[in-house]
């Protein structure tokens, strides 16, 4: 059979894109087919379009996450039936289609309190959300953390999941806008990181003692003033490099700045097995289906239009979760 497709032809700007017609086979032993609704984007794709993160082979698919509704299966699958609505975040690559088919315990049953737009905008940011709060640096009652580009996807969830957490949470913004955007959603304390000292206003919040763990997402742009706002002993994880990868370091610079912990982690990593992946995913459907987080897509696009959601991503002129319709 035959479905829509966005397909990558060399590594580079947006422009390299091709919305086409391509085939698709019978799903194979232990894979579902899935009618795509919804698809999203995140900036690892923009990583796997200009080739900072290589893929497999050109042309290709890219994407990790989606929803939709499984429409074949495979010998073998057990758990799934035709009709479910899924979700998933996961590799391998492929998710910007109309039609796919990926392995069966890769993806999540979507409780009914949840929407296809909501399964496709949340899961790849809601479960990097989880790991990073629930098993990267479990957050506790009291801790006060520090969240770089606050108004982003990850970080309106990770913010409001932190709150519910009991943490007090400072999240750094580009504007004022974003920054009413934040607070709206769990941020105690927002720093216009252009016009302010991030390392002096975080002292200020915390009577001069840092913040106990920073997420950074950003990368080079704040790779120093993440590990000058940490506390002694404080924990830096940096899980991104939106803005450039980080400048090599001594081991002795954590010392020097009071013995900080280091980690670079991955969702791929915190997901590698299914039942972690479900794990994940269902602490994410629990806080969502309670409303302590709130999932807000800001932005819609075709599935054809794929070009320019990146520009508008790349640009830093979207906010909270992004989506592409396939249909």
């Amino acid at each position: 059979m035959q479905t829509q497709a966005v397909r990558l032809y060399e590594y580079g700007g947006a422009s390299n894109f091709r919305y086409e017609t391509v085939e698709l086979s019978e799903p194979q032993e232990g894979e579902v087919t899935l009618k795509q609704h919804a698809i999203g984007l995140n900036y690892i794709d923009v990583y796997h379009r200009t080739g900072l993160y290589p893929t497999p082979d050109l042309p290709c698919v890219i994407g990790m996450e989606a929803s939709g509704t499984v429409t074949a299966i495979g010998k073998g699958v057990t758990d799934l039936q035709i009709g479910d609505r899924v979700a998933y975040a996961t590799m391998p690559l492929g998710a910007y289609c109309a039609e796919r088919n990926i392995a069966a315990d890769r993806v999540a049953k979507l409780p009914d309190s949840i929407s296809l737009e909501q399964g496709a905008a949340m899961m790849l940011q809601g479960m990097t959300a989880e790991y990073l709060l629930r098993r990267t640096f479990p957050v506790q009652a009291g801790d006060t953390i520090l969240y770089h580009a606050a108004a982003g996807g990850v970080g309106l969830i990770l913010c409001q999941w932190a709150k519910k957490l009991g943490a007090t949470v400072i999240g750094t913004v580009g504007n004022q806008e974003k920054a009413e955007l934040a607070r709206l959603h769990g941020c105690d304390h927002t720093i216009l990181y252009k016009d302010e000292d991030v390392v002096a206003r975080v002292k200020d919040f915390t009577d001069g003692k840092g913040v106990s763990v920073v997420y950074d997402g950003v990368g080079k742009d704040t790779w120093t003033i993440s590990l000058d706002s940490l506390k002694p002993r404080g924990m830096m994880v940096s899980f991104g490099n939106a803005s450039g990868m980080v400048p090599a370091m001594e081991l002795s610079e954590l010392a020097s700045r009071g013995s900080l912990f280091l980690t670079r982690p991955s969702l791929m990593t915190y997901t590698a097995n299914s039942q972690d992946m479900r794990d994940s995913a269902a602490a994410l459907f629990e806080v969502v289906g309670n409303e302590s987080v709130k999932i807000e897509i800001n932005q819609s696009y075709a599935l054809s239009d794929a070009a320019q959601a990146h520009k508008d991503l790349e640009a830093r002129k979207t906010t909270g979760s992004s989506i592409m319709l396939a249909d």
